[in-house]
């Protein structure tokens, strides 16, 4: 791999992580007490979270590709309800954002279901982890990674930087893609789209015909075409996010007023999202998006926490029933007590960033961001940011790089993103995408048309 040619200086600054990867011993466990991913195999003391058991794998009978997927487990009742009222009972499974919007909203809840560890992928993916645990090394100043390919980089994992390599690189699927919308609420309760269109992803890292030998540093490669609202129509953004910081990442935004297809450095960081009109930040798309080398990332460690899990209902509901007033409509959102490795990122030393503290919490059987909050430069709490998690059993996966979106605490406003609700597609695999399709050239081509 061409990671090796990388500059003495950032192999001296990588030199802290270079015994990243563990031993053989350690990798043994992922047969036997972890999951094939690294996440504990047993359930909790309590009983409240059970065993693994292999994950949901299995399209339901009569499902087809693209069809809105049932919710598996509709019958069930919730076996709590959370809200301002009682959240003090249960603050230590609570994260500091779902008790801010408990405070700010007395109507806001959460309802908690018995819990499912639905998270899969293929036995490929499986096999290529357990390489990965006793080859994979962190690069580039923990901003990267090398020596692994097609599975979970660190699935034992050592520090913060890893677990975000993780994340990163978690199973979604190789070849996806889906029609989605974006939708806004201002502080006042108007909802309105605030751009559609159709979200294409090549996961190359993911190529089960490629190899840690064939692959070109660039795990993932994605495209949104705008359809509407016709103001917007033609616009795209395509993105080539690089697995190390050493390799230039690739922005190009298409703007039909310009007719042109121009770089996007700036699609990064916290500048404010255009797709989201603004709510979000770019670094917080998608849980994560771009570098995040303005913070230094600290592993706090493992906790249980309630977060929102196998979504499948809120998926197919309609928006006006999910998208509502102040918050999603939380008689249409499930959660679920799971284990999460919990990460604090704070603004490194000579670096400026709006959110200079952020807390993540990662879901230990997916490797997923599944919520966390930023801090303004006043300490104040200000943003909180989720995923609702699909269940989609037919890839097999728990896709959490769908439905996710953030609420702004300090002006009330909220978004939701990668939402397909009333479209006629959800989130599928499709036969594979050439990376022509990728280019800027075929950008511009798309714009001429």
């Amino acid at each position: 791999m061409h990671h090796k040619h990388i500059l003495p200086a950032l192999l001296i600054a990588a030199a802290p992580f270079a015994q990243a990867a563990v031993s053989a011993d350690e990798a043994a466990a992922l047969k036997t007490t972890l999951t094939p991913l690294g996440a504990e195999r047993a359930g909790n003391k309590d009983g409240t979270i059970p065993a693994w058991d292999g994950g949901a794998t299995k399209a339901p009978a009569g499902y087809k590709p693209g069809d809105p997927r049932p919710d598996l487990f509709a019958a069930e009742k919730p076996v709590l309800s959370i809200s301002a009222k009682n959240m003090d009972q249960h603050a230590a499974k609570l994260s500091d954002g779902v008790k801010a919007l408990m405070k700010k909203y007395p109507d806001f809840r959460i309802d908690v279901y018995p819990t499912h560890r639905t998270a899969a992928a293929p036995q490929w993916v499986y096999d290529n982890t357990f390489k990965n645990a006793t080859r994979a090394r962190l690069a580039d100043g923990g901003h990267g990674s090398e020596n692994a390919y097609g599975g979970i980089p660190f699935p034992i994992p050592k520090d913060g930087y890893e677990v975000f390599q993780n994340h990163r690189l978690a199973w979604t699927g190789t070849y996806v893609q889906a029609p989605v919308r974006v939708w806004v609420v201002t502080a006042d309760g108007r909802r309105a789209m605030a751009s559609g269109g159709v979200q294409t992803f090549r996961k190359q890292y993911y190529d089960p015909e490629g190899s840690l030998e064939k692959f070109d540093g660039y795990y993932s490669l994605g495209k949104f075409a705008v359809t509407e609202p016709g103001s917007k129509a033609g616009e795209a953004i395509l993105a080539h996010d690089p697995l190390n910081a050493s390799l230039p990442r690739g922005l190009w935004q298409y703007l039909v007023g310009q007719r042109r297809v121009r770089k996007a450095p700036s699609v990064a960081y916290d500048t404010p999202d255009s797709v989201t009109s603004g709510i979000g930040l770019f670094d917080e798309a998608f849980m994560l998006f771009g570098p995040i080398d303005k913070h230094e990332l600290k592993l706090v460690g493992k906790k249980e926490l309630y977060i929102p899990y196998n979504n499948n209902r809120a998926a197919a509901a309609k928006v006006a029933d999910l998208v509502t007033p102040n918050t999603l409509n939380p008689a249409q959102v499930r959660w679920e007590l799971h284990r999460v490795w919990e990460v604090e990122a704070t603004l490194a030393a000579g670096k400026r960033h709006v959110v200079p503290k952020r807390k993540y919490y990662i879901d230990e059987d997916s490797w997923q961001i599944v919520l966390f909050d930023g801090w303004d430069a006043k300490g104040e709490l200000w943003r909180t940011n989720f995923t609702l998690t699909l269940l989609a059993p037919d890839i097999p996966a728990l896709v959490g790089n769908m439905l996710w979106g953030g609420y702004d605490l300090q002006t009330g406003a909220y978004y939701l993103n990668m939402a397909s609700n009333e479209l006629p597609a959800q989130y599928k695999p499709v036969a594979p995408i050439s990376r022509s399709f990728f280019s800027p050239e075929e950008l511009a081509n798309e714009g001429a048309r």
